[in-house]
């Protein structure tokens, strides 16, 4: 399975697991779980770029000592670049929304 096939595995079931508990931050008992949905997706995106960065590390470990070819370093690197600039884009979306919200006259 390369590395893509598992990401997206991933992302599924991590989607099934959100719809299945709602993404409203919510416990089925007694109010708020710790953190609301928007946090956990940060903080969800953050943990994925931290996968996706050991993933290249150990790679490129194994490469040197010939247990992997530079493709799977070349789509190590590529999948954890495609994983960071996508936080920054998101993040940059964010700044902006705030900054408009910002600009609103009360």
């Amino acid at each position: 399975m390369n590395i893509k096939q598992l990401d997206a595995s991933n992302a599924y079931a991590r989607a099934a697991q959100d719809l299945q508990q709602g993404l409203t931050g919510r416990d089925g008992d007694d109010g708020v779980k710790g953190q609301s949905a928007f946090s956990a997706l940060v903080s969800d995106a953050l943990s994925d770029v931290a996968v996706a960065t050991q993933n290249t590390e150990v790679t490129a470990a194994k490469a040197l000592v010939g247990q992997a070819d530079m493709i799977e370093v070349a789509t190590a690197v590529q999948n954890a670049e495609m994983v960071v600039q996508t936080v920054v884009k998101v993040r940059d979306k964010v700044i902006a929304a705030y900054n408009d919200i910002l600009k609103m006259p009360i």
